[in-house]
């Protein structure tokens, strides 16, 4: 049997599989766009963008403010404006999104972005369901983009070091 080219990448997994690395160095050599890597760029780009708009609109206010919630999801917001945290959340939204944007340093961004994520969802979810839509949208495209560059996070899930 002859041997593969040296671009050739051995894959197990049935054929299709575009996980980054089934994905063979030729296609990415000459820069072939798989549907996975597409994906990956868009919601890379759209997570980017959201997070920079409003990170932004923290500090330069553009989005007018519809009523403020009521009950329980109006002590969480006070406490957090009382306390100054939203500030340093806007930072690193606006921070973690041109990260994303120049394509940079992305899994760092994704640690960073999680728990701001996490805490987005589950403030809608639990307390304030307008918003529910746009933050399923925000942690679908963080798992996209997670799903792309999962091998950058192999080592926190070892069983024992």
């Amino acid at each position: 049997m002859a041997a593969a080219p040296w671009y050739n990448v051995v894959c197990r997994k049935p054929r299709g599989c575009f996980a980054p690395s089934c994905v063979s160095l030729k296609s990415i050599a000459i820069g072939e766009r798989t549907p996975m890597k597409i994906a990956a760029m868009v919601a890379r780009l759209l997570l980017g963008l959201i997070f920079l708009v409003f990170g932004l609109n923290a500090f330069l206010h553009f989005i007018p403010m519809g009523p403020m919630p009521s009950g329980p999801a109006a002590q969480f917001v006070g406490a957090l404006a009382q306390s100054h945290y939203m500030p340093i959340v806007a930072v690193i939204q606006i921070v973690t999104s041109l990260l994303l944007l120049v394509n940079r340093y992305v899994p760092l961004a994704l640690v960073l972005l999680g728990p701001v994520i996490v805490n987005i969802f589950f403030f809608h979810l639990l307390m304030e369901p307008s918003g529910l839509p746009l933050g399923i949208l925000v942690v679908v495209l963080w798992c996209v983009v997670a799903i792309y560059h999962r091998q950058a996070f192999s080592g926190i899930f070892v069983q024992r070091a």
